[in-house]
């Protein structure tokens, strides 16, 4: 399990991101908000629309880099 976090903060495209413990692009403490312990992203961005009507993961924290190597070898 991963803890997640909400930007509190809209992106330049208006969307607030969901971010893991970890992210390198992470905001601030003062800048986020719990969204509490999930398995994937994918789970915190459910509670996190229960929040806010705009949403997004974070695609440095919150992608599949497994799939994405899988399908490459695919090729």
């Amino acid at each position: 399990m991963k803890f997640f976090y909400l930007s509190s903060n809209p992106n330049e495209n208006g969307i607030h991101e969901v971010h893991d413990r970890e992210c390198e692009h992470i905001p601030s403490a003062y800048d986020r908000d719990y969204l509490g312990p999930f398995n994937t992203g994918k789970e915190a961005l459910r509670k996190a629309l229960a929040i806010k009507e705009k949403v997004g993961l974070c695609e440095s924290c919150c992608t599949s880099k497994v799939s994405s190597f899988i399908s490459s070898m695919k090729d």
